[in-house]
This record gives C-alpha cells, structure tokens and sequence, in this order.
C-alpha cells in the first residue's frame, strides 16, 4: 500500500476486510451480478482487494457504483475516486484498500480482468484480426 493511502486507512480504523464486508453487502443489496472478490495485496501495493461486478444495463451499472459510494460513506468510508460514471459501461470506486470494478456484461468479457489479476496465463493472438 502506497504512503499515501496508508495514511487515509490509519485514519478511517477500518481494514480491507471490513471495507470488502460494507461494499458486498451494498452491491448485493442492489442486485449486482456475478461478484468476484481478488487479493490483490501481493501483486500491486495499489490496494488489498478487488471487486469486479456486472450490471444489466450502463443504467444500473452507474447506480451500482452511485448507491457504493453512498453505502461507505455511511458506514464511514468515503472512497477517494470514482471515475467513469459518465458512461456507465464501466465505473471503478476506489474505496482505499479495496478497488471496486462494476462493468456491463460485455466491457467485463472484453477486458477479463478475473484473468489479469488472478495471475492467469494470457493467450497471444495470431495476427491483429485474428483469434
């Protein structure tokens, strides 16, 4: 975890764990879809845990992330970013040690990120039109 951020977690007394608890807890009460949860501690020191999740439509992504966002800071976690609410296609929330992912159905097949950070091999393509 960066410098920064420790500063912000030491101040908020709250661990990724508990933080992961608040965000599930929000992102199921409004029907999230598919909710994967990554340890990512070892692989980047940018946060300890990453949730990717699905919505139905950019429409439900986007309230998704607007109904996190409001969840934590009540439970006494602001995030420190969210980004791509304009769209909806994809919006993250940074939640400090906790990086939530919530994607349309097709930006998260398209980007795969359960395979980035999950150390999966990745598989090169034959040529630029070809799979």
């Amino acid at each position: 975890m960066n410098s920064a951020k420790k500063g912000i977690r030491s101040q908020k007394n709250m661990d990724a764990e508990a933080i992961c608890s608040i965000a599930i807890d929000s992102l199921e009460n409004y029907k999230a879809i598919d909710i994967v949860k990554l340890e990512i501690r070892k692989l980047t020191d940018i946060a300890d845990y990453m949730l990717i999740v699905s919505g139905g439509s950019t429409r439900q992504v986007k309230a998704l992330a607007k109904h996190l966002v409001e969840d934590a800071k009540k439970a006494g976690c602001p995030s420190l970013g969210v980004e791509g609410l304009e769209h909806g296609d994809w919006v993250l929330v940074d939640l400090v040690d906790v990086i939530v992912h919530v994607m349309i159905p097709e930006a998260r097949e398209l980007y795969r990120l359960e395979e980035l950070w999950n150390g999966s091999p990745y598989r090169e393509l034959a040529g630029p039109f070809e799979e």
